[in-house]
């Protein structure tokens, strides 16, 4: 833990006080966090002399843009200067060429999107929502947000949605990545914080397990602390099905097959109890329900895994081994076992693994879950999530509700109840829901099973979206409202540690963009809601702390000026009422006991089932899905910057050389992956680093090379965590008409 050395009652300035130009950029830099993974990498924003002048004539062609360009920032803990490509790339994003910079509504004369005014656009929200709600009741109405919103817009979309609309229909894109685990751990720990120890123990461990993560292209800044833990004598085991950048720095790649990484688990576990490799002390004194999952565990014996899993016995003996001989050894886990329909159990394995060997709670060891989205982790923990009230509290609770509802100054019992999770809600979509409000996600790309869900957006009555660029969401939309980006407006994000950040305005955002709390505010005001939506950032943040107090995620005891002067404060933070002391911020999770009644972690007995969605004759392969260095997520900004777009063009099918002589296919053949549920075509990458009854596709681009055309919307029954990882294809040469063509990434928008 670290000491505060601020006072709690000063707030530093969000950008530095010694000048700015014009046009409220800061001259001598902003001290920030990149908008992009859950890292949250420390950069600076400096003013760039090739940035031109934002005020320039628009009827001369694109204005070049506000002139910022990125800076390493080493004395930030986490990254330490470092910095990947979309990273040192981010302030292209801002020119107003690149983006939205005015509101759009789709006209009926002409059935296009065209340029509006911010009055009519907010009032066609409003009274599109307004309508649909006394015509169909309040969860005719949808909100659906993303893991990219700050911590304040996250928090104000949800009481947005649970007050002034009234609805239990709001779930998040973050459901599609870390909710597993979140469960898995919440079941097991009795809370969820992606890492419960700083990244930085990492480094100084004896041995990792990094199960379905590519951190080589996904977080490669965070590649250093395996760099490190191998310098200094450590072991990397890496699970995977392909041979990443990231497993070829392993000691031991376990290639299973996707969908068997449960089977996995409970292998090694199984060995681990064989060879007496488990810590019975610590499970004594600091766990409750081992009998039960040892007997799971035991009914996987080598043999069998084997044949499940493909990975050969004296593989498992081997990791077994080394994770079992570690003084110090962790478990991190990402999409891999999460993304699929019995992810949690996945999760819940490797959990008992760790718990059997006496990880979890002691120095440099335990169990930690690396988030994906920038802010995957704050955006599960303050109410844009289906079940959940700010401060990671459940909304069936009466307790929980009681105490937000004194926050928002309302009657507990008007709250709405749990909701449908996302997947589940962009299926109702056209049906029961009849408007949606989408912020910050693009589920036309994103979502599994795409196509329909791009349907279901097309059914709906009237939809509204708040983004940056005209994604392929957006496209689809009523009313286009343009929202600021990360360097335009100050807001605090939660990165994979629980380290709580700040990320500082540096620019004004052009004119004609409002920030998503502005949108809320007007939004709230035409609904009847004048008041408790305020604009401003560090006003949200005050009331967020008062609504978490108490909760299992509190924020109550920071504040914007403790972030800015202690680079970041870990969760859970409560306000040491009366003391006169300050507390310092959770480091470190579960020293002492764990977030249970009793103190004690839970082990969970899980099976092994396979996928929902097994090969068959028609459909021969698995097809699992990820992400490529140079882009991220759906795309919607990176596929913008040139430099990003160079180095990764467009989708591909990666497939094994056997697979690919099967077919007569080459590298750069357009090739067609057909599941249950759609068709996709991308050229053939070939390449040894992947299993021959396996191919992999990136997720990041729409059209004929959409990847989630294809994935299974099965959903995981405790989680809802859609089985994007694995599902059943067959590979076929394309059709000559279907060679894959990509539409200009950079594309502007109507009236941009």
């Amino acid at each position: 833990m670290h000491a505060n050395s601020a006072d709690p009652g000063t707030v530093r300035p969000v950008t530095a006080p010694s000048g700015t130009d014009p046009h409220g950029t800061d001259t001598h830099g902003t001290d920030t966090h990149c908008p992009y993974c859950a890292l949250q990498c420390g950069m600076t924003l400096l003013p760039s002399p090739a940035g031109g002048d934002p005020e320039a004539d628009p009827e001369s062609g694109p204005r070049p843009g506000p002139g910022l360009r990125v800076a390493e920032r080493p004395d930030f803990p986490v990254n330490r200067g470092a910095l990947c490509g979309k990273g040192r790339t981010a302030a292209e994003l801002l020119a107003p060429h690149a983006r939205l910079t005015r509101p759009l509504v789709r006209r009926a004369a002409s059935g296009e999107l065209e340029p509006a005014g911010w009055e009519e656009a907010l009032d066609l929200v409003a009274s599109a929502l307004s309508r649909t709600r006394e015509t169909y009741g309040p969860d005719a109405a949808g909100v659906f947000g993303g893991g990219g919103l700050t911590n304040e817009k996250a928090y104000a979309l949800g009481k947005f949605a649970r007050l002034v609309l009234g609805t239990s229909q709001i779930d998040y894109n973050g459901r599609f990545c870390m909710s597993s685990a979140a469960t898995a751990a919440t079941r097991a720990f009795g809370l969820d914080r992606g890492l419960p120890f700083p990244l930085a123990d990492v480094a100084r461990t004896d041995c990792v397990v990094l199960v379905g993560s590519n951190l080589a292209e996904t977080m490669p800044p965070a590649l250093r602390y395996i760099s490190e833990l191998r310098d200094s004598g450590g072991t990397l085991i890496v699970v995977d099905p392909r041979r990443t950048r990231t497993a070829e720095q392993a000691d031991l790649h376990l290639a299973p097959r996707p969908g068997t990484d449960l089977a996995l688990a409970l292998g090694l576990l199984h060995l681990l109890v064989a060879e007496g490799r488990l810590d019975g002390e610590y499970i004594d004194s600091r766990t409750s329900g081992w009998p039960e999952a040892r007997s799971a565990a035991m009914a996987h014996w080598p043999e069998l895994v084997e044949r499940v899993t493909g990975v050969s016995v004296p593989e498992l003996r081997d990791a077994a081994r080394l994770f079992g001989e570690a003084r110090h050894a962790m478990v991190l886990t990402a999409r891999g076992p999460e993304q699929q329909s019995k992810g949690t159990d996945t999760v819940g394995a490797w959990i008992n693994l760790c718990l059997a060997t006496g990880r979890p709670g002691r120095p440099l060891s335990g169990y930690g879950a690396l988030t994906g989205q920038g802010n995957g982790q704050g955006g599960r923990e303050h109410g844009q999530k289906a079940d959940q009230l700010p401060g990671y509290r459940r909304l069936d609770d009466p307790a929980a509700r009681a105490h937000v509802a004194s926050v928002w100054g309302v009657d507990p019992e008007s709250l709405p109840g749990p909701g449908r999770s996302a997947y589940e809600l962009l299926d109702a979509l056209g049906g029961d829901v009849r408007a949606l409000l989408l912020a910050g996600s693009n589920p036309v790309v994103s979502a599994p099973r795409a196509a329909h869900v791009e349907q279901r957006l097309r059914a709906l009555d009237f939809l509204a979206v708040c983004d940056v660029v005209l994604s392929e969401s957006a496209r689809l939309a009523d009313v286009v409202l343009p929202v600021a980006q990360w360097a335009e407006e100050t807001g605090t994000t939660t990165s994979l540690e629980g380290r709580v950040l700040l990320r500082r305005k540096a620019v004004d955002p052009p004119p004609g963009v409002r920030t998503d709390l502005e949108v809320l505010e007007g939004l709230a005001a035409r609904l009847g809601w004048e008041k408790g939506f305020p604009a401003d950032p560090e006003e949200v943040f005050d009331e967020l702390g008062r609504a978490s107090a108490g909760g299992p995620a509190d924020y109550s005891g920071i504040t914007y000026g403790r972030i800015a002067e202690e680079d970041g404060v870990f969760w859970p933070c409560p306000e040491q009422q009366g003391s006169g002391s300050v507390h310092p911020g959770t480091r470190r999770l579960f020293l002492d006991r764990f977030a249970t009644p009793d103190g004690r972690a839970r082990f969970v007995p899980v099976m092994h089932r396979p996928a929902a969605e097994e090969p068959d004759d028609e459909h021969p392969l698995r097809l699992t899905t990820g992400r490529v260095l140079s882009q991220y997520q759906s795309g919607a900004q990176t596929r913008r910057v040139d430099a990003l777009n160079d180095a990764a063009p467009g989708p591909f099918v990666e497939l094994h050389p056997r697979l690919a002589r099967q077919l007569g296919a080459e590298d750069g053949d357009a090739l067609a992956v057909v599941s249950r549920r759609g068709r996709a075509v991308a050229p053939a990458r070939v390449t040894s680093g992947i299993r021959p009854d396996t191919v992999f596709m990136p997720f990041h681009w729409g059209g004929e090379g959409r990847a989630n055309s294809l994935t299974n919307p099965a959903l995981d029954p405790d989680s809802r965590m859609p089985e994007f990882k694995v599902c059943a294809v067959r590979v076929e040469r394309a059709h000559p008409q279907e060679e894959p063509t990509y539409e200009p990434n950079g594309a502007t928008a109507p009236g941009s």
